[in-house]
């Protein structure tokens, strides 16, 4: 049956749960993805600053991967294979390992974990905890590390966390997060008195640059600092690379510009390089305690995202062609990032990221929302983040072409100028029946 008018999104009002979130900033139906693009019904296109929250990086249906996948479709490859042995999984490990960790000088040990970004965390505390017979996990002001109970416990937003979640978490202050304070100095005089309060962790858990909590970046210094701290103590140190990872901050790892090696890695999200479901646990070799069976799940064997994985590291990793390829483009986002912040100078806060990964932070949320709508009315998708949503997340595809970038940065400065300049006509170019409909 033909869907048409505001049946096009009035099924989902009426069928799909409240949970439904982005859909409510983007509301209309999109059909066709090409790179930095997508395509709704009447194809329409918009340029892609959200990067599926990080799930294309590489951008939508790149050739290359999209061929592989095919392929193996069409040659009745397994699908379904819990943890068999697969030639799928097989060539994945080898290229993991040859393309990514042996060039890094990283001997991890590789688990597929249920296929999401909080099951891969969930298993990573659940491993600490068994490998140090300690139950308490520190965590960071404005962290998010998924949405399952003990993920949530480790997130810092109240408003994501709910009654019964993991209660053994002690958060501690971010790099940055309170001004004058040295959050390791804090962290390690905490350890070393007797009558802190705090039990000796079995982990501690970051993201090296916190995505949802509003791109803050730890400095290089501090993460020095906390990996000699966690060692001297025994404490597991383990890098949400969910969403920081893939490449999305400049190198495959974010962590690698500090030169620390985490006893733990999570990864997820653009892990398949074709936003198919997957994770991945990297961990040292001694930590390896699992019993056959003791972590699982009916997905961690999901063929079809090995395929694309391993042509995702063959055809982006297999030499620096997108390392160069991003750093040219954030120094064209740099550049216009500074212009930007001296125009809008009285109402930009802060600037903040790495990579294609940054911020603009607003003194004011409401302005944030406002330049959101205003990019979507120009054909833009982006989000915002941080506690108050206060933060436009900058996210678009690593392979972005120039062109297209300069072009989505413009939308922007529109946006900003229109919204910051001229708020009176901050709405006039937004269709206002369909938000006020779809919210």
């Amino acid at each position: 049956m033909e869907i048409s008018g505001m049946d096009e999104l009035g099924i989902f009002a009426e069928v799909e749960s409240q949970a439904r979130s982005y859909c409510r900033s983007f509301p209309v139906v999109f059909d066709q993805a090409q790179g930095s693009y997508l395509y709704d019904l009447k194809g329409q296109a918009y340029i892609d600053f959200l990067s599926c929250a990080g799930s294309v990086n590489y951008g939508h249906n790149p050739k290359p991967v999209k061929a592989a996948v095919i392929d193996y479709l069409q040659r009745d490859g397994i699908q379904a294979a819990l943890d068999m042995h697969s030639r799928a999984k097989q060539e994945f490990l080898f290229n993991f390992r040859k393309i990514i960790l042996e060039p890094r000088a990283l001997s991890y040990k590789m688990q597929f974990t249920s296929p999401t970004g909080t099951s891969v965390v969930e298993s990573a505390i659940k491993l600490a905890r068994k490998v140090t017979g300690r139950q308490h996990i520190v965590a960071f002001t404005n962290g998010f590390h998924g949405m399952s109970n003990t993920s949530l416990g480790l997130t810092g937003n109240r408003d994501n966390r709910q009654p019964g979640v993991d209660p053994y978490v002690f958060r501690m202050p971010y790099d940055g997060y309170l001004k004058g304070l040295d959050s390791v100095e804090y962290f390690e005089r905490l350890l070393n008195d007797n009558s802190s309060g705090m039990d000796l962790p079995a982990a501690v858990i970051l993201e090296t640059i916190q995505g949802e909590g509003g791109i803050n970046v730890a400095s290089a210094d501090w993460l020095v600092r906390l990996r000699k701290l966690t060692a001297k103590h025994d404490i597991l140190l383990i890098i949400d690379d969910i969403q920081a990872g893939c490449g999305r901050t400049g190198t495959f790892f974010s962590f690698e510009p500090s030169g620390i090696t985490p006893d733990m890695v999570c990864l997820s999200k653009s892990l398949s390089g074709y936003g198919l479901p997957f994770a991945l646990l990297l961990h040292r070799p001694e930590l390896d305690q699992w019993s056959p069976g003791e972590d699982n799940g009916t997905f961690r064997g999901n063929t079809l995202a090995f395929v694309a994985a391993t042509n995702t590291l063959q055809e982006f990793w297999s030499d620096d062609r997108l390392v160069k390829h991003i750093q040219a483009n954030e120094m064209l986002l740099k550049t216009w990032l500074a212009n930007v912040t001296e125009r809008f100078a009285v109402h930009i806060k802060q600037v903040r990221g790495r990579g294609l990964f940054y911020g603009i932070e607003f003194h004011d949320a409401s302005l944030t929302a406002a330049v959101t709508r205003a990019c979507f009315a120009r054909r833009l998708i982006i989000e915002r983040c941080g506690p108050e949503d206060q933060v436009l997340k900058l996210m678009p595809a690593l392979t972005i072409d120039a062109e297209t970038l300069q072009t989505g940065l413009a939308s922007i400065f529109e946006a900003m100028q229109q919204v910051l300049e001229y708020p009176s006509s901050s709405e006039s170019d937004t269709d206002t029946d369909t938000l006020r409909f779809y919210q």
